[in-house]
């Protein structure tokens, strides 16, 4: 299908001493952009397993242009990458309002038993609706190329 595509509003408390974004922020603007995805997407088309519980176990960030409040919005393209039996990457490019790559990244998540305490097997469900998400392409749409 492609990447999904999710619009990110900055905040005025984003920003740092130095007057661009700061990287904690950067990492939470892109668990909202993900929260888009893998909750409220995967909801609208009926699947609430993965909002009971799913961990990231590392993030990576790439900056390629500093991040200022006055871009208005990020712009959030994700693809899943390396889907897993129990894990899959989430690669992300995050464009400013003038279409330029600000920081490119990339998670890996894995699903969690909250009840148990512990990592879970995707479902044939959920590895369907994030396989929709897979890139055919070399990258090149996420920044990667």
């Amino acid at each position: 299908m492609g990447a999904f595509v999710a619009e990110v509003a900055l905040r005025w408390s984003d920003m740092d001493a130095f007057g661009h974004v700061n990287h904690a922020r950067t990492v939470t603007l892109l668990e909202e952009a993900r929260a888009e995805l893998l909750f409220a997407e995967a909801g609208r088309q009926g699947l609430l397993g993965m909002a009971e519980g799913m961990v990231v176990a590392r993030v990576v960030i790439d900056y390629h242009t500093p991040l200022v409040y006055s871009a208005g919005s990020l712009q959030v393209r994700m693809s899943v990458r390396e889907l897993k039996a129990a894990s899959f990457l989430v690669d992300y490019a995050a464009y400013a309002h003038d279409s330029v790559l600000a920081a490119s990244a990339e998670t890996l998540l894995v699903p969690y038993d909250l009840r148990a305490g512990r990592p879970r097997r995707l479902t044939e469900d959920e590895r369907a609706f994030l396989s929709e998400w897979q890139l055919a392409i070399d990258g090149a749409e996420l920044g990667r190329a």
